[in-house]
C-alpha cells in the first residue's frame, strides 16, 4: 500500500513544471512565425476585413510544426500539416454552417461531439508521425474556431481559401531560409548536441553522472546525425576532421567523445566542457561560414583522455554516406521500429482518452451554459496531449498558472478597446512571444497563448470583454479538472508496452552488435551501432515514461539497467572496431 501511495505521489508531482530549457534558434523561429501570420493578415485588416483575417492566421499556425527540421523534411512535413490545417477549417466551417452551434441545442451538442472526434484523430496522427510540440491542440483549435465562428454556407469556401493562403505563406517562409542559411538546421542540431555533451562532462567531473545526462547527450548527438544525414562514425575508415564540413566534423567528434567518456573519465572534463560551450555562439549565429576551431577541439579531445590511447581511439570519423545510407540513417536514429498492428493498438488508447476527455469537458461546458464551451475541450486536450500521468499533472499546473497570467494580459488589452488593425498587430506580437518562449517552458507559452486565442475569438465573433474573460477562466478550469480525472481513471498500457518493447529491441540490437563484432563484419558497423544507439535512447525514454504512470510496468528495473550498460559497452567496442 505504501508503495502505491509513493508511486502516486511521484506520478502526480508537478516537479519540473516551471523548469526552463535551453533552446537554440528560438528568435529566428519566432520571427518567422510572426511574419507568416502578419503578411496576409495585416493587409486584410487594413482593407477592413479583420474578421476574415482570422482564417489566414489559423493557416499560419502550420509553421509551429517545423521548428529546426532540415529543409527537405521541413518542406514535406509542413506541406502535410498545411493540408491538414486547411482541411480542419474546411470541415469546421461546413459543420458550423449546417449545425449552427451558436443557436445552442442539438446543433451545439453535435459540434462538440465532432470536436472530440477531431481531437482524438489529431492526437493519433501526431503520435503516429512523432510530431511534438503543440501538435494536435493547434489542429483542434483551428477546427473549433471555424465550427463556432458563426459561418454561413457562403463562408465555407472563403474561409478554406484564406486558411490555405495563410498555410502557403507559412510554408514558403519556412523553406525560404534555405536560400540564405542552407546549413542553419544542421548548426542548431549540432549546437544542441554540444550543449548536452558539455552538461554530461560537467556531471562526470562533479561525480554526478546518474545516466540521465548521458541519455540526453546520446539523444542529442543522434539527432544531430539525423539532421546532417550521416551515420555515426566507426573505426572502419579515418578522415581528417579539419578538411571536412564543420558540422559533420563536430558531430563526429561529439560521438567519439560521448562513447569514450562511458569507459574512462577525461583528464579535464570541466575544461573540455568549456571548450564545447565556446562553439555554441558561432554555431547558432546567423553568419554562415566554417568554424575555425575543429582542429583545436580534436587536439583537446585527444589530450584529455586519461591513459594511453588504444588502437582506434583517434579514428574519427566515418566516411560520407551514400544517399541510400543517409535515408537509412534518418530512419534508424528516430528510434526502434514500432510499426505494425501492435503499434496502432498502443496509439489508439491515448487517442480514445483524448476523445473522452475533450467530449466530457465540452459537454459539461454546454450543460453549464458557458459561452465558448469549446475552450473547455481545448484545455482538456492540452493537458491530455502528454506522455503519462506525470506530464499531464505538469501540464495542468502550467496551464492553470499560464491561463491566469494570460487572462490578466488579455483583459488589459481589451480594456484599451483596440481597433481591428491594432488587434491584429497585438495578435501577431503575441504569436511572436508565444513561439519564442513555448519551447523553453509550456507554462510561459500559455501566458501568451491564452490572450492570443481569446483575441482571435473576439476578432471572429466580437463579445463583451468581461464575458470573454469569464468564459475563458471557467472553461479552462473545467477542462483541466476533467482532463486530470481522465488521466487518472482511464488507464492504458501505452507506457508499459513501450517499456517492454524497448527492452526487447535493445536486447536484440545488442545481440546483433555482438554477432557483428564476433564475425568482424566491419561493413555493417555503422548500421549496427546506429540501431543500437537509437535502441538505448528509446529504452531510457520508455523507462522514464513508464515511471510517470500510476501503475508500474511489469519489467524488472535491473533488466533495464543491465541492458543499458551492455549497450554502452558494445557501442564502445563498435567505435574502436574490436
Amino acid at each position: 500500500m505504501r508503495g502505491r501511495v509513493t508511486r502516486a505521489r511521484s506520478a502526480l508531482s508537478p516537479r519540473g513544471a516551471l523548469a526552463l530549457h535551453s533552446v537554440d534558434g528560438a528568435l529566428s523561429f519566432a520571427l518567422r512565425a510572426a511574419l507568416a501570420m502578419a503578411l496576409p493578415a495585416v493587409p486584410m485588416a487594413l482593407a477592413g476585413r479583420a474578421d476574415q483575417a482570422v482564417y489566414t492566421m489559423l493557416g499560419s499556425f502550420a509553421t509551429t510544426f517545423g521548428r529546426n527540421l532540415p529543409y527537405a523534411r521541413r518542406a514535406r512535413v509542413l506541406a502535410v500539416v498545411a493540408v491538414a490545417m486547411t482541411a480542419c477549417v474546411a470541415a469546421g466551417s461546413v459543420l458550423g454552417a449546417w449545425a449552427r452551434p451558436q443557436a445552442g441545442g442539438a446543433g451545439a451538442a453535435v459540434v462538440m461531439a465532432v470536436t472530440a472526434l477531431v481531437a482524438g484523430l489529431a492526437k493519433f496522427a501526431c503520435d503516429a508521425a512523432r510530431l511534438s510540440g503543440l501538435g494536435a491542440v493547434m489542429l483542434l483549435f483551428s477546427f473549433a474556431v471555424a465550427a463556432n465562428g458563426s459561418p454561413g454556407p457562403s463562408d465555407v469556401l472563403p474561409h478554406t481559401a484564406l486558411t490555405a493562403l495563410g498555410a502557403a505563406v507559412a510554408w514558403l517562409l519556412a523553406v525560404a531560409g534555405r536560400l540564405v542559411h542552407p546549413d542553419r538546421p544542421q548548426r542548431v542540431a549540432v549546437a544542441a548536441a554540444l550543449r548536452e555533451l558539455a552538461a554530461l562532462l560537467e556531471a562526470i567531473g562533479a561525480g554526478e553522472d546518474d545516466g540521465l545526462a548521458r541519455h540526453r547527450a546520446t539523444a542529442a548527438v543522434l539527432q544531430a546525425f539525423r539532421t546532417i544525414g550521416r551515420m555515426p562514425p566507426t573505426a572502419t575508415e579515418r578522415r581528417d576532421p579539419a578538411r571536412d564540413d564543420a558540422c559533420v566534423a563536430l558531430t563526429d567528434l561529439s560521438w567519439s567523445l560521448l562513447i569514450d567518456s562511458a569507459h574512462r573519465q577525461p583528464a579535464d572534463p570541466a575544461g573540455l566542457a568549456r571548450s564545447l560551450r565556446a562553439q555554441l555562439r558561432p554555431l547558432v549565429s546567423r553568419r554562415a561560414g566554417a568554424l575555425d576551431s575543429v582542429p583545436e577541439l580534436t587536439r583537446l579531445i585527444a589530450n584529455s583522455r586519461a591513459g594511453p590511447p588504444t588502437p582506434g581511439d583517434h579514428a574519427a570519423l566515418g566516411r560520407a554516406a551514400s544517399p541510400a545510407a543517409e535515408r537509412r540513417a534518418a530512419e534508424l536514429v528516430t528510434g526502434p521500429d514500432r510499426r505494425g498492428h501492435g503499434r496502432m493498438r498502443v496509439l489508439l488508447v491515448p487517442a480514445l482518452r483524448m476523445v473522452l476527455g475533450t467530449g466530457l469537458a465540452g459537454g459539461a461546458a454546454l450543460a453549464l451554459g458557458l459561452g465558448h464551451g469549446y475552450w473547455a475541450a481545448i484545455s482538456a486536450a492540452a493537458v491530455l496531449h502528454s506522455i503519462n500521468v506525470r506530464t499531464a499533472a505538469q501540464r495542468a499546473v502550467q496551464r492553470t498558472l499560464g491561463t491566469a497570467a494570460g487572462l490578466g494580459l488579455a483583459l488589459g488589452v481589451l480594456a484599451l478597446e483596440p481597433g481591428p488593425v491594432a488587434l491584429v498587430l497585438v495578435i501577431v506580437l503575441l504569436e511572436f512571444l508565444l513561439e519564442y518562449v513555448v519551447a523553453r517552458n509550456y507554462g510561459l507559452g500559455v501566458v501568451f497563448l491564452t490572450p492570443l486565442a481569446l483575441l482571435l475569438s473576439d476578432l471572429a465573433t466580437p463579445a463583451p470583454a468581461g464575458a470573454l474573460v469569464t468564459d475563458r477562466a471557467l472553461s479552462s478550469v473545467l477542462g483541466i479538472v476533467v482532463a486530470l480525472l481522465c488521466a487518472l481513471l482511464v488507464v492504458h498500457g501505452h507506457a508499459a508496452v513501450r517499456a517492454e518493447r524497448a527492452l526487447a529491441t535493445c536486447t536484440a540490437a545488442c545481440a546483433l552488435a555482438e554477432r557483428a563484432l564476433t564475425e568482424r563484419a566491419r561493413s555493417s558497423y555503422p548500421t549496427v551501432q546506429t540501431r543500437l544507439a537509437a535502441a538505448v535512447v528509446e529504452l531510457r525514454e520508455a523507462d522514464d515514461a513508464a515511471a510517470g504512470e500510476l501503475w508500474p510496468a511489469e519489467v524488472d528495473p535491473t533488466a533495464l539497467a543491465a541492458a543499458e550498460q551492455r549497450a554502452h559497452r558494445l557501442l564502445d567496442r563498435l567505435v574502436r572496431g574490436h
